[in-house]
């Protein structure tokens, strides 16, 4: 027969190969179930994506939106100007005519 230490080292070589094995086996069936993965990570890149250019676009649309309005208030802001300066010409020269009476007034008396 074979000696007890010869026998402990024999077990613990096999114990060694075949948790080795299983060890193996695990990885191969880890392997053969995250394939999947990676097209996952694929299809979710993909769609960050397109996200990621429908806000652009949107945006995009905003600063549009947004340009238009600066404009039609630049010239609304033009035609006040323009209506102040009638106004305020008009007042001027109303205010010069009535001085000029009030001077013809005070030549008479």
């Amino acid at each position: 027969m074979m000696s007890r230490p010869v026998m402990l080292l024999f077990l613990l070589v096999i114990l060694i190969v075949t948790s080795q094995f299983e060890w193996k086996q695990e990885l191969v069936n880890e392997l053969e179930m995250n394939p999947g993965i990676p097209q996952k990570q694929q299809y979710i890149s993909n769609r960050e994506e397109v996200v990621k250019e429908k806000i652009i676009l949107s945006q995009e649309k905003i600063i549009q939106q947004l340009n238009e309005l600066v404009q039609s208030l630049q010239q609304q802001l033009l035609q006040c100007r323009g209506r102040n300066s009638t106004i305020n010409s008009s007042a001027n020269s109303l205010t010069a005519y009535i001085n000029e009476i009030q001077r013809q007034q005070m030549l008479e008396d």
